[in-house]
């Protein structure tokens, strides 16, 4: 599930170029532009989302066909719940419904006034799902989708922050709308761990639910900088990367946040899981992080091109990964 990069994000966050609710054109290098997250549907099936409204399809990570989106904001993330029902969301607070496995698509919201990307998306069945984004912006729905309904989650401010925000409502509502709108952190990425959400997202936020994101539940701060990704590995321990390099693990026991040294200080995007075990973090500058022992270190590989790796997901025994130059695949003989 991936997210809105932060060497991105203030540069796509002003265009307004692909704002208007036109079709996506049919682009044959749509392959090598600029993609934000992948999507394993099922072991036959991938699917990828990114720049000018552009999602991709594929059976074998090598050819790729575009599939009909009636927009060309830019997407940020794409979520499945079964082989047939999905969920695209990006720029523009754009939020995408596919029922046919991803080959058309329809829009549910899109709402380019508000200039505000969403950057992910979960869903529980087919019908409850939320979708997250820039300045604490949550939408949920509970009919597929067919409505999505704003929630502003004050548990992530202080006591002055909630009563200054009382004030301000009570005084001009128009003002106090705009306030809400941008007080909150960005929200960048959520995982779903059984009946667990978790969230990270801007100035160290991580957060659980219990109740599918009806409450957060604030984790204190350990870091100061975004976290772009968590995840639970095959042992059951907690992983967040982020800004600098930075890495924490958790123990499934609940004991403090562990640092890890990385070697390096590049943006770290997003967590992959191998079938073997393995984990990857990938990262800006060509970055791929490699552990063989759940997480305690990790190898230093670095692609020669240099390019910001967004995302990635695990299929058939190698890295199929999205970034700023389309997609990449990476065999595990070729990482240390």
């Amino acid at each position: 599930m991936q997210r809105l990069l932060a060497f991105l994000f203030s540069a796509l966050f002003f265009l307004n170029a692909f704002s208007q609710q036109l079709p996506a054109i049919q682009a044959p290098l749509a392959s090598k532009s600029l993609m934000l997250d992948i999507f394993k549907i099922n072991d036959k099936q991938l699917v990828a989302v990114g720049e000018r409204g552009h999602i991709l399809l594929s059976s074998d990570a090598i050819t790729w066909r575009q599939a009909n989106v009636p927009v060309r904001s830019t997407l940020t993330a794409v979520y499945f719940i079964d082989a047939t029902h999905g969920w695209a969301v990006g720029h523009d607070a754009t939020i995408l419904f596919s029922s046919d496995g991803g080959e058309n698509w329809q829009v549910q919201q899109h709402l380019p006034a508000k200039q505000k990307p969403l950057l992910d998306i979960m869903f529980k069945d087919k019908n409850e799902g939320i979708a997250i984004g820039a300045y604490g912006q949550q939408y949920r729905t509970s009919d597929g989708g067919e409505n999505w309904a704003f929630e502003f989650h004050g548990e992530f401010l202080f006591p002055e922050d909630l009563a200054y925000l009382e004030e301000l409502k009570e005084q001009d509502e128009e003002a106090y709308l705009d306030e809400q709108g941008s007080i909150l952190a960005h929200f960048n990425s959520i995982f779903k761990d059984g009946r667990t959400l978790y969230m990270v997202g801007e100035v160290g936020l991580i957060a659980k639910s219990n109740d599918f994101a009806n409450k957060w539940l604030p984790f204190d701060k350990i870091y100061q900088g975004s976290f772009n990704d968590i995840a639970r590995t095959q042992q059951g321990n907690l992983l967040v990367v982020g800004l600098r390099g930075n890495i924490f693990r958790s123990l499934k026991s609940g004991t403090p946040w562990q640092h890890i040294n990385t070697k390096t200080q590049a943006l770290l995007n997003s967590i992959v899981l191998g079938d073997n075990g393995s984990i990857f973090v990938l990262g800006n500058n060509g970055v791929i992080l490699k552990s063989d022992d759940d997480g305690v270190s990790f190898s230093l590989n670095i692609q020669a091109d240099g390019k910001a790796l967004i995302s990635g997901v695990w299929f058939n025994n190698q890295l199929v990964i999205v970034s700023e130059v389309g997609l990449k695949v990476i065999a595990l003989t070729k990482l240390k």
